[in-house]
């Protein structure tokens, strides 16, 4: 039983009793039953307030998790030799610099592009080949990336 089914409870009970409201007893009964209707009514609008902050502090909760989770991305890396967060042996996202030789001109590739094996430049049209071995480059000095430059 809650509070506001207590005190609901008492209020029943002073109405059956039929409690005579002209004597100095009956008065102060009354009035601190009323008294307690009253401070029942504050508690329960004070615990649905709190309800309502605690979902939305939940919901902000999630948000803001959802929020770091994008934004501090968190190290994915599968392979087994990699302990460390500063490992950059399986990093997709690196990016490389190439200067075309005839324009001079510098192109950014990522993993993928140099993966091709060629492409043209795009500033000069000039066929451009690509013998990269990305394994031989990685210099984070772990285990796997020292047996494929064996």
């Amino acid at each position: 039983m809650d509070i506001c089914e207590k005190i609901a409870y008492i209020k029943g009970l002073a109405e059956g009793l039929s409690l005579d409201e002209t004597t100095k007893e009956g008065k102060i009964l009354v009035a601190i039953i009323d008294l307690l209707g009253d401070i029942t009514d504050e508690i329960c609008e004070i615990e649905d307030g709190c309800d309502e902050l605690m979902e939305q502090i939940d919901a902000v909760d999630e948000d803001l998790s959802s929020l770091e989770d994008f934004i501090y991305e968190e190290d994915d890396c599968d392979c087994d030799c990699c302990d460390d967060d500063d490992c950059d042996c399986c990093e997709d996202d690196e990016i490389y610099e190439i200067e075309c030789p005839a324009c001079n001109d510098v192109i950014y590739l990522d993993a993928d592009m140099l993966a091709e094996e060629g492409m043209a430049c795009p500033n000069c049209g000039t066929d451009l080949e690509f013998d990269f071995d990305l394994d031989s480059d990685c210099d984070c000095g772990c285990d796997c990336c020292a047996e494929t430059e064996e």
